[in-house]
């Protein structure tokens, strides 16, 4: 398998095991299809806008993060802001401070771009990581629609004011 397979099959991994008990067999492969297309990923990963880390274990991904600025953010694109718009991690490594490593390597990138905030949405339904984004400090300000195959399910907006 070359990386970029083993990338691919990462992320739809993560948000597999991240949303699936939450979410119908249907709406799952419906969102996979379209939202972690191999083209779409590699226009994701070519974005200047946007930045990809990830957490390997030896040559394994077990978790990453996406970064968004500027105009690739998905909704603020508030050129004083970062948006986390992804941070999954395997269910094998919940619980072992991956999320924390990838969270704190998004507030080290929002310090050293001295944007003003960092913001992201989090569905209502995942109370283990409305947790995590409020034990680190994050309010909620808004919400707004995320369409899971035809499942229109909310976001609960937040976000991190930064003392720079």
């Amino acid at each position: 398998m070359t990386t970029s397979t083993n990338c691919k099959n990462c992320l739809q991994t993560d948000f597999f095991e991240t949303f699936a008990s939450g979410n119908t067999e249907e709406n799952m492969k419906t969102y996979l299809d379209r939202g972690f297309p191999f083209a779409k990923l590699t226009d994701e990963l070519n974005d200047d806008n946007a930045e990809f880390y990830f957490a390997t274990l030896g040559e394994n991904v077990i978790g990453y993060l996406k970064l968004n600025f500027g105009q690739s953010q998905t909704e603020l694109q508030d050129d004083k802001a970062l948006e986390i718009e992804r941070i999954y991690v395997l269910k094998d490594f919940h619980g072992k401070k991956v999320g924390q490593l990838l969270y704190d390597k998004a507030i080290q990138i929002a310090r050293q771009k001295c944007v003003d905030y960092v913001w992201l949405g989090v569905w209502e339904e995942n109370p283990r990581a409305i947790s995590f984004y409020k034990k680190n400090g994050f309010v909620e300000f808004d919400k707004h629609v995320f369409k899971l195959g035809n499942d229109e399910q909310t976001d609960i907006m937040m976000k991190l004011k930064l003392n720079n």
